[in-house]
């Protein structure tokens, strides 16, 4: 289901507050706290290097984690403090998730010059923390001109669903401009012979 979760390796700080924290940054650290589940607020620290490159997930003693927050600072756009949120794996949490689009070249609407618009590139959807999916997929294949792509016309992984009750857009195939101009001409013409 979920692909490979990177292992951030957090350290535990001593101490907190202001004087901590900077103590942290001087020693090439970003300091965080790990906070939720039913254990108390934990102060930690990464290095800094390595916040750079992975802010997804956490591991201490196996917990299941997600970044609620990175602070950055104003000028430089570096991390400078985060905020990791325990869940437990039975866990229900609403998070986005990443819609990848299959078979557009089994999809007639655009094979024939049609558009793919996107109207939604993530979907918010309630999932179980112990089975986050990486993505949900949308297949294209005989798809034409005109159609639209809601949500339940998507196969979401089991024990996933919507936040949202109602049947929203996730994509359509569109005419291209060229298409839609020449339509509207001729619909002008016959108008005229009436």
């Amino acid at each position: 289901m979920a692909g490979e979760i990177p292992d951030l390796v957090a350290l535990e700080r001593s101490g907190t507050g202001k004087g901590a924290a900077r103590q942290a940054r001087r020693d090439g650290m970003v300091p965080g706290i790990l906070f939720g589940g039913d254990a108390e607020p934990l102060a930690i620290q990464m290095p800094f290097n390595k916040m750079l490159h992975q802010l997804k997930a956490e591991g201490h003693d196996d917990v299941r984690v997600i970044c609620r927050d990175v602070q950055r600072d104003v000028v430089k756009d570096l991390p400078t403090h985060f905020d990791l949120m325990r869940l437990r794996r039975t866990t229900r949490i609403n998070l986005f998730i990443h819609v990848d689009f299959i078979n557009e070249e089994k999809a007639p609407g655009l094979k024939r010059g049609g558009v793919l618009t996107i109207v939604r590139q993530e979907v918010e959807l309630n999932v179980l923390a112990g089975d986050i999916p990486d993505h949900i997929t949308v297949d294209l294949e005989g798809k034409q001109i005109g159609d639209v792509i809601h949500i339940s016309d998507v196969t979401l992984p089991e024990g996933v669903k919507p936040t949202v009750d109602r049947d929203f857009v996730i994509a359509n195939i569109s005419a291209p401009r060229g298409l839609r101009a020449d339509d509207a001409a001729e619909g002008e013409a016959e108008g005229d012979e009436e």
